[in-house]
């Protein structure tokens, strides 16, 4: 898969970066001329599907300036990779399977992501990305199948997206499409607020007729998590609205009898609602107004982006899978492996816990991020290591132990009650400035301490 497997390897940027980079060249290599790319392939021969997705390519530039940011590798951006050629969708298509060709044509990786951005490029009525064959739950096939239909979560990915490559184009002193990133952007922005605010949250996209959807006034599918933890995770949400919007998500999705967080509700079921495929799970299962694990961090993700520890670490708790195995009942309930994350928990009435499509989930690379980044605020920026926990009351801190390379760095994190600032670091019993670690790799064990205050 294009999107998933660029997801899993953003997660492995501290512990195997040379993953990341093989992968965003291996990417490349399934896009088309037009931006648009292979929604998923059969290597070695790499026959696969072409879509209407309206994300996957998007992907591709956010992974790539996760990796520059994070490793200071620009040279991959330079990296030549061909595009592959195949015939263009028809207007009545949604997909179709072959087997395209090299094309003689090439570009740089960063030619590769401009070229993805462009593509996305495109509104509809209400001033926000058309949504395609589906965003990024393909169970919504059917939302935006006639080309007018538009996606607000998309249009919270797109913006993080532009603002993220933007950066990288001006690092390349391509101040024209950095521009054209951030004028996009604006717009989004604005056009999110006047268009996709519902009253208590986000609504989650438009059909091609018009009529929302993830509305108070639809009968099914009326609060949708994702683009409430977008707003946060993107930074485009008006920050009043965004509090408003996670506190309708706490209200309405967050299920503490079963100790799961649903996707959205009411699923589909009996209404005219036409929104694709999602329909054709019952209701509670999987998408269809079940917990979907990977949405699930993502909301778990906006809690601690807003500062909100209690909520964020009783989530974590809620969607963490070893919990689901500490007693003969969770583990009568959940019924699948406690020790690897589930895809998704059913809400589904006399199977309420139960976990469903272990090991096939691209939520497990969004866990090992939501741990090390949005709870324990691990950041690294080429050589230097920087801390923005977010932990319990209870907690007097945590040791970790950080592999830089071929070297060890011993780190204790000294917590202070409500205290989520860095006041102090000191690395090997001296004092650093810039309360960050400076990494080296000279093979030598280091000792550090982070001190939390005002």
């Amino acid at each position: 898969g294009f999107r998933d497997q660029l997801q899993d390897v953003a997660a492995v940027l501290h512990t195997a970066p040379h993953l990341c980079r093989e992968q965003l060249l291996r990417a490349a290599a399934h896009q088309f001329r037009q931006g648009d790319v292979q929604h998923w392939w059969h290597p070695p021969v790499g026959r696969g599907v072409r879509t209407k997705f309206s994300d996957d390519f998007l992907w591709l530039p956010l992974v790539a300036a996760r990796y520059v940011h994070t490793t200071g590798d620009t040279g991959v951006l330079d990296e030549q990779v061909h595009y592959i050629e195949g015939r263009p969708l028809r207007p009545e298509e949604e997909s179709y399977y072959d087997l395209p060709q090299r094309s003689d044509a090439r570009g740089s990786l960063y030619e590769h992501c401009t070229r993805a951005i462009e593509n996305g490029m495109t509104v509809g009525a209400h001033g926000l990305p058309l949504m395609g064959c589906g965003d990024w739950n393909d169970g919504m096939n059917l939302v935006g199948i006639g080309g007018k239909g538009e996606s607000v979560w998309l249009a919270f990915f797109t913006y993080h997206v532009l603002e993220q490559f933007a950066d990288i184009a001006r690092s390349r002193n391509d101040a024209a499409f950095a521009d054209r990133c951030m004028d996009f952007a604006t717009q989004l922005r604005h056009n999110i607020e006047t268009q996709a605010w519902d009253g208590e949250w986000y609504k989650r996209a438009y059909f091609d007729n018009g009529a929302p959807l993830g509305s108070h006034v639809n009968p099914e599918c009326q609060i949708d998590a994702i683009p409430q933890s977008w707003s946060v995770l993107s930074g485009a949400g008006r920050l009043d609205r965004s509090r408003q919007a996670m506190e309708s998500v706490d209200k309405r999705l967050v299920r503490r009898d079963e100790r799961l967080i649903q996707l959205f509700d009411p699923p589909f079921d009996k209404s005219d609602l036409n929104p694709g495929y999602i329909k054709g799970y019952l209701p509670g299962v999987r998408e269809n107004g079940g917990q979907y694990t990977h949405a699930a961090i993502w909301t778990t993700m906006a809690y601690a982006h807003l500062g909100d520890a209690q909520r964020a670490w009783e989530l974590f708790n809620y969607i963490n899978p070893v919990n689901h195995g500490d007693s003969l009942k969770a583990i009568t309930t959940y019924q699948v492996e406690p020790y690897v994350v589930s895809a998704d928990v059913y809400t589904v009435p006399g199977h309420e816990g139960r976990g469903g499509w272990t090991w096939y989930t691209g939520s497990a690379g969004w866990m090992y991020r939501l741990i090390t980044e949005s709870l324990l605020g691990l950041r690294l920026e080429v050589d230097r290591l920087s801390f923005s926990p977010v932990l319990p009351r209870d907690w007097d801190g945590f040791t970790l132990h950080y592999r830089y390379r071929e070297t060890f760095y011993h780190i204790t994190i000294n917590a202070t009650a409500g205290k989520t600032k860095v006041a102090r670091v000191m690395l090997d019993n001296a004092e650093v400035p810039d309360l960050t670690i400076p990494l080296a790799d000279d093979r030598h064990d280091h000792h550090a301490e982070v001190f939390m205050g005002d």
